[in-house]
């Protein structure tokens, strides 16, 4: 499979990191992939956000922008550049330049080791005590509804295209990476993890944490834990199928 790479960079009133978040993205990509893209997706931001990207689109042609004509959620929107998706692996980094660029860059060198590349975060402290305790509580619920013992189920992971368009995204909230990487690696798929390191926001704030935020992904949850141990258990039911990360004991995995 050549090893040629989509990003899908969704953005929602990322006026303040968006040109940045681009261009960490680009100098991590370098001469790394032998075709890629940016699918840059303005949520409809009541900001700048959409004349910038159309600037950045009008720069670069491995830029596309999108624009929602409103707000349909940072799943909507990932799952609308993946259906524009044209490389054999397709990966999301939202626009908020969270992630550093040296942290992308090595995520990228993994392409191609495993069917799936999951980061984790190293410093969460650099977010706010609330959302550090939603992302512990979070990941504990998850590993103990769902056996895939991940270090994290939201960070910015990478997919093969074939098999990320073959799996429907049931949900246009936060929730949708978690509850596919659950459905894939309960399938039998293949993927690695690989640690990250993210910056404090420079503008803007997060919405992960709104209630309705909060309740749908609940909802999703329970959905994805009726489908997986009800609905369809035999199909979910193959060993999971971890790649250490080269030099990683097992012993190191929490």
């Amino acid at each position: 499979m050549d090893k040629t790479l989509s990003i899908v960079i969704p953005a929602f009133n990322e006026a303040a990191n968006i040109r940045a978040t681009v261009g960490e993205v680009l100098w991590a990509i370098g001469d790394k992939f032998e075709d890629y893209e940016l699918i840059i997706v303005n949520d409809g931001s009541a900001d700048a956000t959409g004349r910038i990207i159309d600037e950045l689109a009008a720069a670069d042609p491995h830029v596309k922008a999108v624009h929602n004509e409103r707000n349909m959620g940072f799943g909507a929107s990932y799952r609308r550049g993946v259906g524009l998706a044209r490389m054999n692996y397709v990966g999301i980094f939202p626009g908020d330049n969270e992630i550093i660029g040296h942290s992308i860059a090595a995520i990228l060198e993994l392409v191609g080791s495993a069917d799936i590349i999951v980061p984790f975060t190293m410093n969460m402290e650099v977010r706010p005590y609330s959302r550090r305790l939603f992302s512990r509580l979070y990941t504990l619920i998850m590993n103990m509804l769902f056996t895939c013992e991940l270090q994290y189920y939201n960070g910015p992971v990478i997919h093969r295209r074939d098999v990320l368009q073959a799996t429907p995204i049931n949900t246009s909230g936060f929730a949708f990476q978690s509850t596919l990487l659950v459905r894939l690696i309960r399938s039998g798929h293949s993927f690695i993890e690989v640690a990250m390191y993210l910056r404090p926001r420079l503008g803007g704030r997060s919405t992960a944490l709104k209630l309705k935020n909060v309740l749908n992904v609940c909802l999703a949850i329970a959905r994805l834990a009726k489908t997986i141990h009800l609905d369809e258990k035999a199909r979910y039911s193959r060993p999971v199928n971890r790649i250490l990360f080269p030099g990683m004991p097992a012993s190191d995995l929490k």
